[in-house]
């Protein structure tokens, strides 16, 4: 089964230095029929002005991904942390115990775009920690990348959670197969550009949720960049 999740129907926050299109209930938006899917419970596309960002706050007992599509973001964090994410970039933190951070465009002329991805862990009290990598437009081409996940290893960052994060630049007219487990689910989110997946037609900002299909099949209708978590929707928390 394939529901879509359209772009209009996202929750938004427009402010003077943030534009986010929120894909499950953030914040003030608070939709109860998309709360989660499985242990991923936050998918926001984010905007943020030149000079624009969020002061230090805390986290606790959760698993946060950024990934940059374009520009940089500063970051900042009470494990001591001082880092640039650049795009195509993934950074992983896990708040554990508690964490304050701090993220902030890192330029003063050109805005940040980026995608923030929370996953509840697998259980609580995990000790703070951080990890960040490089991914290349040529290395997501035509392929799904595995950046995300537990215990991969290689070029990615670890998640205390039975998630997989998979990262893709699909050239109009190729294609992709990718299985699935029956006990799993899968959402795509389409940042730019048009896909058939299993012959439902997605435009940028639309979504799929996915359960109970024993295998995706994508085809770029032009040059796509989508994300993909295959997770396992009966998790523990």
């Amino acid at each position: 089964m394939i529901v879509q999740r359209k772009s209009e129907d996202r929750g938004q926050t427009n402010a003077s230095w943030l534009k986010a299109r929120h894909s499950f209930s953030f914040n003030r938006y608070y939709d109860p029929e998309h709360t989660n899917f499985g242990p991923l419970v936050v998918l926001n596309h984010d905007y943020i002005a030149p000079g624009g960002g969020f002061p230090p706050h805390p986290h606790d007992n959760m698993e946060i991904v950024t990934y940059i599509l374009e520009g940089a973001l500063e970051h900042k964090d009470s494990m001591g942390t001082q880092s640039v994410i650049h795009a195509g970039e993934v950074q992983r933190m896990t708040a554990g115990t508690g964490v304050m951070h701090s993220e902030f465009n890192h330029s003063h002329a050109e805005p940040v775009r980026l995608l923030q991805i929370w996953f509840y862990p697998d259980r609580q009290g995990y000790v703070p920690s951080y990890q960040q990598i490089v991914t290349t437009v040529e290395s997501r081409q035509n392929i799904l990348l595995r950046v995300a996940g537990r215990s991969l290893g290689g070029n990615t960052v670890h998640i205390n959670q039975e998630a997989v994060m998979y990262i893709s630049k699909l050239i109009g007219g190729m294609s992709l197969e990718h299985p699935l487990d029956k006990e799993s689910g899968a959402y795509l989110y389409l940042i730019d550009g048009k896909l058939l997946v299993n012959k439902l037609e997605l435009d940028t900002g639309d979504a799929a949720m996915i359960t109970d299909e024993d295998c995706l099949f994508i085809e770029a209708g032009k040059d796509a960049d989508f994300v993909l978590f295959d997770v396992q929707m009966n998790f523990t928390r």
